[in-house]
């Protein structure tokens, strides 16, 4: 079963059981895969796309909710950190930080890179390999320390 067979079934069930905060959840993801599928012209989504955009609203969702929770405003915080969670169950399995850290060493040391200059030549080809597989943040975070050291 792909993602969107997933997120219908469950959009099925949480209409039967009235859940409207999650039901809200997975039509917001399933719009935005159906967009997707509408902008490259055929009727399906492939998978790295699929997972691209879930990680991408559940990224959005945690922003907002930093957001709220800065503003004072715990009551649409709650509702954010809600969705998310909701979206989490959806993401693709992450790398672990050490595994992450292995990848930035190896190209790192295969590109040549000397310094905190040399930041672009190491960060492009890392992204291309950890799309959807780890997040940006902390590869980003990565890669300044290995070229600090």
């Amino acid at each position: 079963m792909n993602l969107t067979e997933r997120i219908n079934a469950d959009i099925k069930t949480a209409m039967k059981a009235r859940e409207k905060e999650k039901l809200a959840a997975l039509r917001d993801v399933k719009s935005k895969l159906l967009l997707e599928a509408t902008s490259t012209g055929s009727s399906k989504v492939t998978e790295e796309a699929a997972n691209s955009i879930v990680v991408k609203l559940y990224k959005q969702r945690m922003d907002t909710y930093e957001l709220y929770m800065k503003e004072g405003r715990e009551d649409l915080a709650v509702d954010e950190k809600f969705q998310a969670e909701v979206i989490k169950e959806y993401m693709p399995e992450m790398m672990s930080e050490d595994d992450v850290r292995k990848i930035v060493q190896e190209k790192i040391t295969a590109s040549g890179a000397t310094g905190p200059q040399d930041m672009g030549k190491v960060m492009g080809p890392i992204m291309g390999q950890l799309k959807g597989k780890a997040d940006g943040k902390m590869i980003s975070n990565l890669v300044k320390e290995e070229l600090n050291k």
